[in-house]
């Protein structure tokens, strides 16, 4: 048959450029071609049962190199990339469809909101004397309240109704990621009083530099930091060495509706970047010395409420400094967790309340593959897909499995299963199970968290990609901002 322009098919360019995945403010997917998995909603129940196969008992089984303050991190960072107010479990939900309320971009809009204009309420306004400098230009925090006491220095500036009042309310929805934004409120701050006071910059320029430097600092920790100890160096080092292979929208660009845009797919935020799930402790020591708290308890609390005990006060080198042997660390990723995260406390009666069996329905509601199919599309060899699927159906015992999934594992299942058996890849073809995400895991959340950053002309990957903490005039400190712990103690 002749092969005449117009008469020879264009095989994959469907899979390439489905206007899906190109657009900026919705969702969109990696894997456009491979088709839907379906399994009988009552078996994900199952699996995602209170009582069911995937509750840890007995002894907490931790890693030994991921830091429990990274898992909230990742939380952090999630909800700086996605926000989505539309889907439901009830529905198909169309990845096109589904807006993302977030910028598709590492930018921390969670914190700057819409900057001092859009968000004035955020920022310090009428300040005087030398503090005038800053007006417009800092972040409020709990200890700029008039009165404030103690516990109120300590915490998230707030309504007279106790809610926080920040550019992400679900930045509030723990005590652990409450600690965690005014790690960033005081670090942006403490930016501003270093340019200022080391550079002498003012007005306009130093409300663009702070952003700028915190930013990208917070960038570099994301990458160098955060995405070396959950996927590992290896697959870092070969991304950024060798290109994504997967997360690629700048393949599509045929016309002004199918620009090189970011996006957020699918299999990232509805699969992939859950994998923390199955990595957050019952408990965790917050405090030197102290014991350790409920994550959802008395202490901590419950989220959405103002701080109201010391013993609540998160002292970040107790979650992130690995070199002090008592620091606690996440729990094992695996198809394991924590007793609480299956019957969540803030879920209204009648709600779905498992937060594992919330991730399976998720997922199928936006039509995912499986993960068996995402894994052979990404060049895994067969022995290894077979191990995690074997790792899948032994849940709940080979005489009464969870559930028949002899069609598919659901993507998310995939992966925290696969992170168990096969594990982070340290060194080079040495990989450590239980450790982090695992080869497909890993690349479906290092290639969309590099190629976000990459894709944006004002990230440091996308502007300057020869910059580092120790640049010159944006060098903080004697030894500089390296890891999220240097970050949250500067």
């Amino acid at each position: 048959m002749a092969t005449h322009h117009g008469m020879k098919a264009l095989n994959g360019l469907p899979a390439l450029c489905h206007p899906n995945s190109v657009r900026s403010d919705r969702f969109g997917r990696m894997f456009t071609d491979l088709p839907a998995l379906y399994i009988d909603p009552r078996q994900l129940h199952a699996i995602g049962a209170h009582d069911g196969p995937m509750r840890s008992t007995g002894p907490a089984q931790k890693t030994t190199s991921v830091a429990v303050g990274q898992i909230f991190f990742g939380q952090f960072v999630d909800h700086d990339v996605t926000l989505d107010l539309t889907s439901s479990f009830s529905r198909i939900d169309t990845a096109i469809d589904t807006r993302n309320f977030r910028t598709p971009t590492l930018d921390l809009d969670c914190v700057y909101g819409d900057g001092p204009e859009g968000s004035p309420y955020l920022y310090w306004h009428g300040a005087s004397g030398s503090g005038a400098v800053y007006n417009g230009i800092k972040l409020l925090t709990g200890a700029d309240t008039s009165g404030a006491t103690p516990l109120m220095q300590e915490d998230l500036p707030r309504s007279a109704h106790g809610r926080a009042v920040i550019g992400d309310p679900r930045n509030d929805e723990n005590r652990l990621i409450s600690q965690l934004q005014l790690g960033f409120l005081r670090f942006h701050n403490h930016v501003a009083e270093h340019l200022h006071g080391n550079h002498g910059l003012v007005g306009e320029a130093l409300a663009h530099e702070t952003r700028r430097v915190v930013t990208w600092h917070y960038q570099w920790v994301v990458v160098q930091d955060f995405l070396r100890t959950i996927v590992g160096g290896t697959l870092i080092d070969d991304i950024l060495g060798n290109g994504r292979r997967v997360y690629r929208p700048e393949d599509c660009q045929f016309g002004p509706h199918f620009g090189a845009e970011p996006y957020i797919p699918v299999e990232f935020a509805v699969a992939a970047y859950r994998f923390g799930h199955s990595m957050i402790p019952q408990r965790i020591q917050v405090r030197a010395g102290e014991a350790a708290l409920e994550v959802f308890g008395p202490t901590l609390g419950f989220g959405f409420t103002p701080l109201d005990n010391p013993k609540a006060v998160v002292q970040w080198p107790q979650l992130l400094d690995l070199n002090d042997a008592t620091v606690d660390r996440a729990d094992k990723l695996d198809v394991k967790m924590a007793a609480d995260l299956l019957n969540l406390p803030f879920v209204p009666p009648g709600g779905v309340a498992s937060l594992v069996t919330r991730n399976l329905l998720r997922g199928q509601a936006f039509r995912l593959p499986s993960g068996e199919a995402i894994a052979a599309r990404c060049g895994r060899p067969a022995a290894e897909i077979a191990l995690v699927t074997a790792a899948v159906h032994a849940l709940g015992g080979a005489a009464t499995p969870a559930a028949d999934l002899r069609s598919g594992t659901p993507l998310w299942l995939y992966i925290v299963a696969e992170a168990g058996v096969v594990g982070r890849e340290g060194a080079s073809n040495v990989f450590e199970p239980g450790e982090g995400l695992g080869p497909v895991g890993g690349r479906l959340v290092a290639e969309t968290m590099i190629g976000l950053l990459e894709l944006d002309s004002t990230a440091y990957l996308g502007s300057n990609r020869n910059w580092s903490p120790i640049d010159g005039a944006d060098k903080l400190g004697a030894n500089g901002v390296f890891t999220l712990l240097d970050l949250l103690t500067f």
